[in-house]
């Protein structure tokens, strides 16, 4: 079965749902989502989108919180340009009926947004749904884009490789994408004027995370094994604090806790944020979580404190009703009780390379939100850049394609072949492997790294690959091998970069080299047949 469209978009997170409804006024667009169109890391975003919506706060105090939280990295036209088109892209989602916390009414009769204070921004910028801000804008996107003719969603298909045409002996470009239907098993043809990955992260490539179960690096490992270039994968970020309950399930505790003054303490009570920077509690993700990891090893504690009581419980419970609930879920009363907390793994900085419109390095592929490497984030996310950075270039690429060519023919390509594989009666290797692939990472790869460690877990996943790779060839495909297969290659390549950058840098920490090193101020870039090495921008 063959499937032809103009656009076709691999992610229903912020990225690929803004991207599909702006797209949609120039060309049908069809997009592919693994579950159901609402289940993405921006579903579960608490804290906010930040830009630049007061006139106590400025352009350039926001691109310099970026360019510091970045470390050196950040490519500077990204920066200012996401600053300056942020404003815009709220007004956006207010206009489409996303609604954003207010504070008080101004003599206009316009509301003013209610903005939150994230741990390194020197203005309060950060606008916000309370606590499950993500949640809200997935909705505002959701409804808007099914009220649109020409977007179809089609649920519960997994994209399994892209189709370029350097594969049948034409040139590199990329038409489409074979998609598995999960339901049938049955894989169909998609082809596209463009394809657009806005697949989101790879948290579930850790042993730990807040991500969901979509967050499997699907569009990075496709684009790596098409040939893209892929860059920083070394700069993973862990959110300090996930919540540390026996059965609670990767649920984050906001950046904006600390923002309004929660304090992070031991399990005896001492606080100890002060000791690693002089901005205790607001210093960027970065600090924050290696300090608590130091803390746990060093004291041998299974979980830190986040402690929030010395605020008015009216106030706690207003500002952040998801958080009071899910933890009361748990019989904790956030009000009266710290809570325990440990870090997790939560964004990927690194991605597919783009330019400033989204393009990657293989005609006709493009790439934004958490999949792509645009240089915003640099060698660390500042707190809510994530879903500013998804808008900004959704609609950039959309702009980009809105004259897209439709005067070619479509390629002759082949449909998918099962050749000589069959059911699986082996499901057992998935599960082996997948948790292999995750607590390598974790162990070896994980908040704080060495050489000895990278140098095993290469090994390791190396081993892994070759398994994977020969159940993939002798089975019908799954979802679950497909998402193995994917965590795989996003590890290779996590480790791989981190293995070059001698030097420690935003989220990249080596016992090895615990100083940043200037001659490495570089983006570290690796391309299938080209081994990882740093590049200067």
């Amino acid at each position: 079965m063959t499937i032809t469209t103009d656009f076709l978009v691999i992610g229903s997170g912020v990225a690929g749902l803004s991207f599909a409804l702006e797209a949609s006024a120039h060309g049908d667009v069809l997009l592919v989502t693994k579950r159901g169109a609402e289940e993405s890391n921006t579903k579960y975003a608490q804290g906010g989108i930040a830009a630049v919506l007061s006139g106590a706060d400025s352009f350039d105090a926001h691109i310099a919180d970026t360019l510091k939280a970045g470390a050196g990295l950040c490519h500077d036209v990204v920066v200012k340009l996401c600053v300056e088109e942020g404003p815009a892209r709220i007004k956006m989602l207010r206009e489409i009926g996303a609604k954003f916390d207010t504070a008080d009414v101004g003599a206009d009769g316009d509301a003013d947004l209610d903005l939150h204070l994230e741990g390194g921004h020197s203005a309060r910028r950060v606008a916000h749904a309370a606590d499950m801000t993500g949640r809200e804008v997935e909705r505002a996107l959701i409804d808007a884009v099914r009220r649109v003719p020409s977007v179809r969603l089609l649920e519960g298909h997994t994209a399994v490789d892209l189709i370029t045409m350097a594969k049948y002996g034409g040139p590199e470009v990329c038409v489409g994408a074979y998609v598995l239907d999960v339901d049938s098993g049955k894989v169909v043809t998609i082809l596209a004027r463009a394809v657009v990955l806005a697949s989101g992260g790879a948290g579930k490539a850790y042993l730990y995370t807040t991500n969901p179960d979509v967050a499997t690096g699907d569009g990075v490992a496709m684009a790596f094994r098409a040939g893209a270039e892929i860059a920083n994968m070394e700069f993973y970020q862990f959110h300090p604090t996930c919540l540390y309950h026996p059965q609670a399930k990767r649920f984050l505790l906001t950046e904006a806790m600390r923002g309004e003054g929660a304090i992070l303490r031991l399990p005896d009570g001492t606080p100890f944020m002060k000791r690693y920077d002089p901005r205790a509690e607001l210093a960027p993700r970065d600090i924050v979580a290696r300090a608590i990891d130091h803390e746990m090893k060093k004291t041998g504690a299974e979980y830190v404190l986040l402690d929030i009581t010395d605020k008015k419980p009216a106030a706690v419970k207003d500002r952040f009703p998801g958080i009071y609930e899910e933890c009361l879920r748990w019989g904790l009363d956030i009000t009266r009780q710290p809570i325990p907390v440990v870090p997790a793994a939560h964004y990927m900085c690194g991605g597919i390379t783009t330019n400033l419109e989204g393009r990657t390095t293989i005609p006709s592929l493009w790439a934004i939100g958490e999949c792509a490497c645009t240089g915003l984030h640099g060698a660390n996310r500042l707190a809510s850049n994530s879903l500013l950075e998804g808008l900004v270039f959704a609609h950039r690429a959309a702009i980009a394609l809105k004259d897209i060519d439709r005067s070619r023919p479509w390629p002759e390509v082949p449909e998918w072949e099962v050749g000589s594989a069959t059911p699986s009666d082996e499901a057992v290797v998935i599960t082996q492997n997948w948790d292999e692939v995750r607590r390598l990472m974790w162990n070896y790869v994980g908040i704080v790294r060495s050489n000895t460690r990278l140098k095993r877990a290469a090994r390791r996943v190396a081993l892994l690959e070759e398994e994977i790779a020969e159940y993939y060839w002798r089975y019908f495909v799954t979802r679950d091998l497909l998402e193995l297969r994917n965590i795989a290659t996003v590890a290779q390549l996590v480790i791989e970069c981190a293995s070059v950058r001698h030097e420690s840098r935003g989220l990249h920490f080596t016992s090895d080299y615990p100083d940043a090193d200037p001659k490495f101020a570089r983006d570290t870039v690796v391309k299938r047949g080209v081994p990882a090495h740093l590049r200067g921008r």
